[in-house]
């Protein structure tokens, strides 16, 4: 009877395993029966462990007295069964602090009609401690104790543990009760009920618990809400959880964190809870040590992200930041991460907001095979959400995110999100979100891809109409210049010789730009869609392709006319790929209509460096031959007006062929090439020079003016490639 009982309630000792061990002594055999329960300690020494005080002793010492009557209530009440023995000795403390009763030595069935249900109590009276007795008990009145209620006994108990309780002090004889001087005065009246010396009038302990108002108080009503929450409709709950942070700042700290912590996450778990109880979880886990917040908290936040309530989605996505940073790289990679990114493609604009900016706190911990196959996927499609506040909030994260990257991702992603769509954004603060990310990220770019890329994207934005991208783009072009300023230094520094040195080393440097261009133009075709600001005209870009020319020739065959207006063309023909200015008009056509954004971080390739095409080694072999023909320096004011193929149209790549300078004995070569000047795919190849083979004295004999035959011959390539070009 006594295991059964231990498995009946929940304020009743839990009886776990049981086992019987034989001895011999002597010559005769002993058994000892052991009983295994839950791990509890003695309460009054979990008493002097907590040291409570004041008005938080009070309220602990109310929900223990509470479940200590709920369970001889069910004992007398329910079962007709009679403790015998309640007193302060007889409860124990569980880890969460919850109050049990046990020490049944002297349990007996209470039937008042049946002579020998009071047999063990009889029996077993002795056990029990003279101060304990009640007044009945202790003068062995059985025929009284028949005719008393089943709770007369252990209601007297009761008020013996309530004086232990209160006073502090073990009761050592039964007159010591008298004195109330310790008892709170909310409790008084009961307290004196329960010890009433004729045994019908004593308080039954089921009244105690319903008409008593010491157990009215937060920590008692908080504890029965949780512990019937199941039966609470949606507003109770919705309101109950709301208090609950702050009420839990009220409440005993230890009570919070063994008792109310563990149903809130059992609750939170099971789906019991409405979303607002995860704010509280939080704030009480907030109080526990690291290794405890991860023992027994995390495990219920990780399972909450599976969730499909988007309420519980949406507050775990507002907290983030307080349990994010304890999450392990594996949890994060594997479990957390692939319910987060579902709000990436949610239908509320709220909760993709979130779902990214949560990113922030996530992404250290995901896998580069997450963040390159998934996160920059989902980035790339946020980059041009509807809303322009998640377009500027992308931006931003992309740059804070950009140190987790590798550096092949990094060359492939940043400046394409930045430059093509950010900085092309119609939303200011996304313009300008585009011009900090590329300052925040200044260290990832090397000086080529700052010179082509960047700051020709940027100082378009220093007539922009918003002042502050204006003013955020000229701290960038600052920035940037300087950066490029420090790398000219570092070069001059490097180099033992000034003149040949200078003009060697920046070969390879025109040479990527022109690859890197080239390449692009293959990809994008249309580089030039988007351009918020007007294009350069024609007239202007006439002269600027001639230089363009000159600076992919080799220094050597031309030193003056190189060093004329190199640096125009440096840095205007390159950006044609992500730059708005007039050089990508020219390129794809001017008159062509702009197409939306379709530039993506994927479709442009990252800058590299290619080697020279076949017509550009073409080019670089014919200059390096020495110039025999006198003919040669009066052509040179026909070609170079004529030598702006390098920023045709990308599908033509090798229009390049018509200024090679082939070897003027055969005549049928340039004429061919001549003869293929017509077509209207090659609009430049009309400016190509004829051979030089019957022509030469002529050209040499006038020295420039004095061939009238080239003459109608340069105004008709003039007009066909205005024709063309146009």
């Amino acid at each position: 009877m006594v295991s059964s009982v231990y498995e009946l309630h929940p304020n009743i000792l839990s009886f776990l395993h049981s086992t019987e061990v034989e001895t011999f002594d002597g010559g005769s055999s002993k058994v000892t029966i052991y009983i295994v329960t839950e791990p509890v300690m003695p309460l009054s020494d979990k008493i002097k462990e907590l040291g409570l005080d004041g008005t938080q002793r009070d309220e602990y010492y109310a929900w223990g007295l509470h479940q200590i009557a709920k369970a001889v209530s069910f004992l007398n009440n329910d079962c007709k069964l009679v403790h015998g023995n309640v007193c302060l000795a007889s409860v124990v403390v569980t880890q969460t602090l919850d109050w049990k009763l046990h020490a049944f030595d002297v349990l007996s069935e209470f039937d008042g009609s049946n002579e020998t249900s009071s047999t063990q109590m009889l029996q077993y009276a002795w056990l029990v401690a003279t101060q304990y007795k009640s007044m009945e008990l202790a003068k062995s009145d059985w025929a009284a104790i028949k005719k008393s209620p089943p709770w007369a006994i252990d209601s007297w108990g009761m008020g013996c543990l309530i004086y232990e309780l209160f006073s502090g002090l073990k009761l050592s004889k039964t007159e010591e009760l008298r004195n109330t001087a310790s008892i709170p005065k909310s409790l008084l009246p009961d307290y004196q009920r329960l010890l009433s010396s004729t045994p019908s009038r004593r308080l039954n302990t089921s009244k105690l618990i319903e008409n008593s108002e010491y157990f009215q108080n937060k920590l008692v009503d908080t504890i029965h809400f949780m512990e019937i929450l199941s039966l609470k409709d949606s507003v109770e709950k919705d309101t109950f959880f709301r208090k609950l942070p702050n009420l839990a700042e009220q409440l005993p700290r230890e009570i919070v964190l063994k008792k109310l912590l563990p149903l809130l996450a059992s609750a939170l778990e099971f789906g019991s809870a409405a979303a607002p109880a995860l704010t509280a979880l939080l704030k009480m886990g907030s109080w526990l040590s690291a290794e405890e917040f991860r023992a027994k908290v995390l495990p219920t936040i990780i399972k909450l992200f599976a969730s499909n309530d988007r309420a519980v989605r949406v507050s775990l996505l507002q907290h983030i930041d307080q349990f994010g940073e304890s999450l392990s790289a594996q949890a994060v990679d594997e479990q957390v991460y692939p319910h987060v990114a579902t709000g990436f493609s949610d239908t509320s604009a709220f909760l993709r907001e979130l779902t990214l900016k949560s990113m922030l706190i996530l992404a250290p911990k995901l896998s580069q095979r997450t963040l390159s196959g998934s996160l920059l996927k989902h980035l790339s499609k946020l980059q041009v959400d509807e809303e322009p506040a998640i377009r500027t909030n992308t931006t931003i994260l992309l740059g804070n995110i950009a140190s987790y990257l590798n550096e092949g991702t990094r060359k492939r992603v940043l400046i394409n999100a930045f430059t093509v769509r950010a900085l092309r954004d119609t939303f200011p603060p996304a313009r300008g979100a585009g011009i900090m990310a590329l300052c925040a990220t200044s260290s990832n770019y090397d000086i080529t891809e700052i010179a082509t890329r960047i700051l020709p994207n940027v100082v378009v934005l220093t007539i922009d109409p918003d002042s502050d991208v204006r003013s955020k783009a000229f701290q960038a072009v600052d920035q940037f210049l300087q950066m490029a300023k420090q790398h000219y230094e570092k070069t001059n520094i490097a180099e033992t010789t000034g003149g040949a040195g200078m003009e060697g080393s920046s070969i390879p440097g025109n040479a990527s730009l022109l690859g890197w261009a080239m390449s692009s133009l293959t990809l994008k075709g249309k580089p030039s869609d988007h351009a918020p600001v007007p294009s350069v005209s024609s007239s202007t870009l006439t002269p600027t392709s001639s230089n363009a020319s000159s600076v992919v020739d080799t220094p050597s065959t031309a030193p003056i006319r190189v060093n004329s207006t190199p640096d125009f063309t440096e840095h205007h023909a390159p950006t044609s790929p992500t730059s708005t200015d007039g050089w990508g008009d020219l390129e794809n056509g001017i008159d062509e209509e702009p197409e939306n954004d379709k530039d993506g971080w994927d479709d442009l390739e990252p800058l590299e460096e290619t080697k020279p095409t076949p017509a550009l080694t073409n080019i670089q072999a014919a200059q390096r031959r020495p110039v025999s023909q006198p003919a040669s320096h009066v052509k040179a004011p026909i070609l170079r007006p004529k030598s702006t193929p390098k920023l045709s149209k990308d599908e033509d790549d090798d229009l390049w062929g018509a200024l090679a300078a082939p070897a003027p004995k055969p005549p049928s070569k340039p004429l061919n090439l001549k003869s293929t000047a017509t077509d209207d795919d090659d609009p430049w190849a009309a400016i190509a020079a004829p051979a030089p083979t019957t022509r030469a004295k002529p050209l040499s004999a006038g020295r420039g003016r004095g061939a009238k035959p080239a003459a109608p011959k340069l105004g008709a390539q003039r007009i066909s490639r205005t024709s063309s070009g146009t």
